[in-house]
């Protein structure tokens, strides 16, 4: 499926237990989280990436300058997850078989991770949801058939897929990554500097 899948980052989020700082534009190896986590992707080589982001101007397109991908702005992004999911499943492409749903905050994921993922997808399954997963545990990617297309649209407030995914759990497939790549996400500052600490040269 490599080039027909699409990815869909989603960071409109407002980094609420950031304690006013955006998680998304934290330096690693000199660059924001964000525009590292959006280049893995780009070289997965799974298929276009959109971005879903707050509205301009956010500091967040600046540091997205130059990749390939179609920037979604979401001007309800205080509501949470959801509105960013409805706005990307809107702006999809029409003939998009699923959709990779990528949170921006995992450091850890790596461009062979979302491949690993990718590879797992079959439209022909009876299956509607592929999961990354990290020692048994369900974490992210998720991929998600055009079948629940409608159920991700439908969606309101901050649970993000959560109640489509509980809901279709026994048509889900998890797929195993390495370490704790499909879990590892920063989401305070306490979690970046126990990341930090155990990644020195990041």
């Amino acid at each position: 499926m490599a080039g027909d899948l699409p990815i869909l980052l989603l960071a409109a989020g407002q980094s609420r237990r950031m304690r006013g700082r955006d998680k998304l534009m934290e330096p690693i190896a000199g660059q924001p989280l964000l525009r590292r986590t959006a280049e893995r992707a780009l070289a997965a080589g799974i298929g276009p990436l959109l971005v879903t982001l707050p509205p301009p101007p956010h500091p967040r397109y600046a540091a997205l300058t130059g990749l390939d991908l179609s920037a979604i702005a979401v001007p309800e992004a205080a509501e949470g997850l959801s509105a960013s999911l409805r706005r990307g499943i809107e702006a999809l492409p029409l003939a998009s078989p699923a959709v990779m749903i990528l949170l921006a905050d995992l450091p850890d994921l790596t461009a062979n991770d979302l491949r690993i993922v990718a590879q797992s997808f079959d439209p022909t399954s009876k299956n509607m949801i592929w999961r990354g997963a990290s020692a048994g545990i369900p974490g992210h990617p998720v991929i998600l058939s055009r079948a629940l297309f409608p159920e991700l649209q439908a969606l309101v407030g901050d649970t993000g897929a959560q109640p489509v995914l509980r809901r279709h759990a026994e048509r889900m497939t998890l797929v195993p990554l390495p370490e704790t790549h499909a879990l590892c996400d920063l989401d305070t500052p306490e979690a970046w500097a126990a990341w930090r600490a155990d990644h020195p040269d990041a």
